[in-house]
This record gives structure tokens, sequence and C-alpha cells, in this order.
């Protein structure tokens, strides 16, 4: 059997809205592995982590999650690639998972001639120490959600109000910050091309 793919396209979009959505989503067996690309009014989100996480003072809504992780921000400008795959139909582990991931990020900085690193410990993409893409997993049935985020052309600021990923002083970057001036559906169409061909290596065959 061979693994399919299905991107659908969201405007900016309510985050609690949109967490219901997953939530039923993911409910049933996934056939079909799909990547929904969105951006988010402005929001703060708590992951499962909740320890020593310091609240921002804003009127910016706080939303709880079930995604791993401490607290982040998203709002538009910002691409979200969230990501429901199936991990029975791939030979791997959560953890190879989000290698994945961000080795499709670091691929897809290269091609600008932008050097993308990984830090152990903390998941993400950094660019001279700063932070461009997160990523925040739960696993349901051997099946993902939630996803990725790469800030492409937003306002940063709200980050300042946080530790991000509780990472006390974390600095964030962003796309245009680094000169690549690309729209919301571009930056996700060629990242999610580079994490289907990888994720196509993995592939468990089945007659």
């Amino acid at each position: 059997m061979s693994s399919k793919f299905k991107i659908k396209y969201f405007r900016i979009e309510d985050y609690n809205v949109i967490f219901e959505d997953m939530k039923e989503e993911i409910k049933k067996p996934l056939d079909i592995n799909q990547f929904w690309t969105l951006e988010h009014y402005p929001v703060f989100t708590l992951g499962v982590n909740k320890k020593n996480i310091v609240l921002p003072d804003t009127k910016i809504p706080i939303i709880s999650s079930d995604r791993g992780g401490k607290i982040t921000y998203h709002g538009p400008g910002q691409v979200i690639i969230y990501t429901f795959i199936n991990l029975d139909q791939f030979s791997m582990t959560i953890t190879k998972l989000v290698r994945i991931f961000e080795e499709s990020i670091i691929e897809f900085l290269s091609r600008f001639n932008i050097s993308g690193k990984q830090q152990a410990g903390a998941p993400g993409v950094y660019v001279d120490l700063k932070k461009i893409a997160s990523i925040g997993l739960r696993v349901k049935n051997n099946q993902t959600y939630h996803g990725i985020s790469i800030n492409n052309n937003m306002d940063l600021s709200p980050f300042s109000l946080i530790d991000p990923c509780g990472y006390k002083n974390l600095q964030m970057t962003q796309l245009k910050d680094l000169g690549i001036i690309l729209d919301n559906k571009d930056v996700a169409d060629k990242i999610i091309t580079i994490i289907k061909n990888k994720l196509m290596e993995y592939e468990i065959t089945r007659d």
C-alpha cells in the first residue's frame, strides 16, 4: 500500500476552532496523511509542559493545548503546518519524525544559502542561535497532530513577552529578516514537498 498525502489550505483561523477540528480528525484512522496549512489570529498557546512557565501580561488570548512543549506565540504572517501522520505507515519513531521535520526546514533554508541548525534537547530550527521554526506534536493511536510553525513575515514582538518554548532570552528571527521573500503558501508548499519526499524513504512496503 502506497502512502498518500493531502494538503488542506486555510486562511487566518481562530486557534480554538482549529484545535477542536484537529481532535476530531485524529479520532479516526488516517488512511491519507494530511498537512493543514494556515495562519492564526494572535494567540499564546501552552503545551503540556507547564513547569516554570511565566504567563505574559497581555490582552492576547492564552490557550492551553495538548501538544508537546511549553509556551509559544502564533500570529498572522507565521506559517503553520499541522501534520496528521499515520506512523504505522512508516518505519520511524516520533523522535525520528521530529528530526525529519527539522531536516526539511534546514534543507528549505539551504536553498537560499541560509544555514539552519538543530539544537540538542530543543526541537526546532535555529539560524545564528535565533529560532525560526518550532515543532510541537501530540501522538494518539500512533497518529500525529499539531506540527510546525515557521516565522515568515510577522510581528515578532509578542515573543518578547514570554520565554519562547521555555527558554529564557531566546531570540526569534523570520524569513523576511533573512532576505527570503515568499508568501505563506509558497513557504508551506516547498517545506511540505521536502517532508513528503523524506517520509517516502521510510515507507513500509505492503503486498
